[in-house]
């Protein structure tokens, strides 16, 4: 890897960003769906901001408790804190306390990038709401407080835990609510939901704002899927619909390219071609503002089958775009992201798709 690394080094020059670091993340075997993950995340720098923070203030916690977020802060720790620029670090620990933790990920098998990213973001959930939990149980006001999920309690004098909001959700968690018109009184039903990421269903030859948009169209539910009126006390046709009320921070965008076909009974590839532009305006909000998003890490499944193939990852840094290839990091030109979009022909040489593409809100400061 010297090689590689010095070449980085060669290319960028004077350029090097002050304080940045380059390293690669050694493969155990199938752990490519993991190292382009951690990639992406590394380089979402308010996230890794809050996590060295969080890592720096548990120092000791590291010793007692071994968690996945110990692990991965202890990661994040060793790569920014190398004295080299660049070179190739091994996520072992994080890695073994990861199949430690969950079978699903156990196995040689080809694992999916999006899962792991779902698991992993949950997770560290989990563990900071149980820290939090555990911090406030000297002060604890009843029993029934220590229930894992806080909007169900009710404290002392009957007003409500708020749900904590951590760093992760902070940066990740956007609010999607779920509007459905009566069509006969014309009432209008809201649900709120939260979600760390966006699944979009994909077509041939499209973009991701086309993609948003069928995500937030107007489904009309009539025949056998009527809706209930609570006004009208009876099933009734309506029109459903789903709009972004709260848009995250960091806007992240899972394009659904594995598709269960019936016929075959199994799993097929999309290769389509999705345009996923550099800068993105998010339209289908519920104020109806645009929110505006800068692309600075892209998840590429390489292969043409769900079960086998292969994931990298493009990250910006500082203006630069890398190509991160397990141990290996490369400088591509910003024009070479276009070759990911996808295949605008079904059967085509290139396997190389964007699959799980990370956005963050240009108005609250920049990744660069």
């Amino acid at each position: 890897m010297g090689a590689t690394g010095s070449k980085l080094e060669k290319a960028l020059g004077d350029q090097f960003p002050e304080g940045e670091r380059y390293f690669g993340l050694e493969n155990f075997g199938n752990t490519c769906y993991c190292n382009s993950v951690l990639q992406a995340l590394y380089f979402c720098v308010p996230f890794r901001e809050q996590l060295l923070d969080y890592y720096s203030n548990n120092k000791n916690l590291a010793d007692a408790d071994e968690s996945l977020l110990t692990c991965l802060a202890d990661l994040f720790m060793q790569i920014s804190s190398q004295k080299k620029k660049t070179g190739v670090i091994s996520p072992r620990r994080f890695v073994q306390k990861l199949k430690k933790q969950n079978e699903i990920f156990r196995s040689y098998m080809h694992q999916d990038a999006h899962e792991f990213l779902n698991y992993l973001l949950n997770e560290l959930v989990d563990i900071l709401e149980k820290e939090s939990n555990a911090a406030k149980s000297d002060q604890e006001i009843s029993p029934s407080e220590k229930i894992a999920n806080g909007p169900k309690t009710t404290l002392a004098n009957g007003t409500h835990k708020e749900p904590l909001v951590t760093w992760v959700h902070k940066n990740f968690q956007g609010i999607l609510t779920n509007e459905t018109r009566c069509l006969c009184c014309e009432t209008v039903t809201a649900r709120d939901e939260t979600f760390f990421d966006l699944s979009l269903d994909i077509e041939q030859n499209s973009s991701i704002t086309s993609c948003l948009k069928n995500f937030s169209s107007t489904e009309t539910l009539n025949a056998e899927d009527k809706f209930f009126c609570d006004k009208c006390c009876s099933l009734q046709e309506a029109q459903k619909r789903m709009k972004i009320k709260k848009p995250p921070h960091i806007l992240v965008i899972h394009l659904k390219r594995f598709k269960y076909i019936e016929q075959l009974g199994r799993y097929k590839k999309l290769s389509y071609r999705v345009v996923f532009p550099l800068e993105l305006k998010l339209s289908n909000t519920v104020e109806e503002l645009d929110a505006e998003y800068s692309l600075f890490a892209v998840v590429v499944h390489v292969g043409s089958g769900p079960n086998h193939g292969h994931y990298v990852s493009l990250v910006k840094s500082h203006n630069h775009w890398l190509y991160f290839d397990d141990e290996n990091v490369e400088m591509i030109d910003e024009s070479a992201v276009q070759t990911f979009f996808g295949s605008a022909q079904e059967y085509s040489s290139n396997t190389d798709h964007g699959y799980i593409l990370f956005y963050e809100s240009v108005c609250s400061g920049t990744t660069s």
